[in-house]
């Protein structure tokens, strides 16, 4: 387990953020909801904690920068380091009373992300990284998986979804890697998705128009359990290009190159 203060400070956060959460997801049908375009729903508990992990990360950090789903972006005093914030990552699933959502949170020090974390509240468990110190969930050391050939390994993708995405554009990638592996899955969280490729529960992750909030943390998991890691189209500007590609040694390379050609 990672036991730097930069850690304490990230994990204490989340875990307030993540009170408040569980109690909201605990009466969803009341939540008073706001809708900010189709399809991309906003909810007071997505408002709620985003301001609590603000306050945490402000008081405890005083001059860092931050980049909020909801707030946008924040300058700071201290123009080296920003934080990456999404507050609630799965927010159509946790309005629908789906129990599969998360808080991601990752920090930026000079132009890379150093430190990560993941936490899913409701089956209790905190994925954690920071830059040279490894990936660890609820104590356990992270290791992305050891399988080699896309007939045996389980793929994640994300899914447009009305008025956001290329949706011809991801039917031809789909249709190129559909066939050729052991299983498909979506679960609605990029965050979470990511966490899964690098503690071994998948074996790749691919999606596209995602933003740096819902990347920032799984990227430095990812890295420190062992995981390759680039945008859709093999280079290192992931934000910049708003996709995602990630898996293991061998089964990000076989993602990149169906998904290139």
């Amino acid at each position: 387990m990672i036991r730097s203060p930069l850690m304490t400070v990230m994990t204490d956060a989340v875990m307030k953020a993540a009170r408040s959460l569980k109690r909201d997801f605990g009466e969803v049908e009341n939540l008073q909801v706001s809708r900010k375009g189709p399809g991309d729903f906003v909810s007071a508990a997505d408002r709620k904690a985003e301001q609590i992990l603000r306050e945490a990360l402000e008081k405890s950090r005083p001059g860092y920068g931050f980049i909020m789903e909801e707030q946008g972006v924040i300058e700071g005093a201290d123009k080296s380091h920003c934080w990456h914030i999404d507050p609630l990552d799965g927010t159509t699933n946790f309005l629908h009373g789906l129990p599969h959502f998360a808080i991601s949170v990752g920090l930026e020090r000079e132009g890379q992300i150093v430190a990560g974390v993941i936490y899913d509240p409701i089956k209790d468990e905190l994925f954690i990284a920071e830059k040279g110190k490894g990936a660890f969930v609820n104590n356990r050391r992270l290791r992305v998986s050891a399988r080699r050939d896309l007939v045996d390994a389980l793929i994640i993708c994300g899914l447009p979804h009305i008025n956001r995405g290329d949706h011809r554009q991801f039917f031809r990638e789909l249709a190129a890697i559909m066939p050729l592996c052991g299983g498909m899955r979506r679960s609605g969280s990029a965050a979470l998705d990511m966490a899964y490729v690098a503690c071994g529960r998948a074996d790749g992750f691919w999606e596209r128009n995602l933003h740096s909030w819902d990347m920032a943390a799984g990227l430095i998991l990812l890295r420190e359990a062992g995981g390759y890691v680039s945008n859709a189209e093999g280079g290192a500007d992931i934000f910049g290009a708003k996709s995602v590609v990630c898996g293991n040694e061998y089964i990000y390379r076989e993602l990149l190159k169906l998904l290139k050609a």
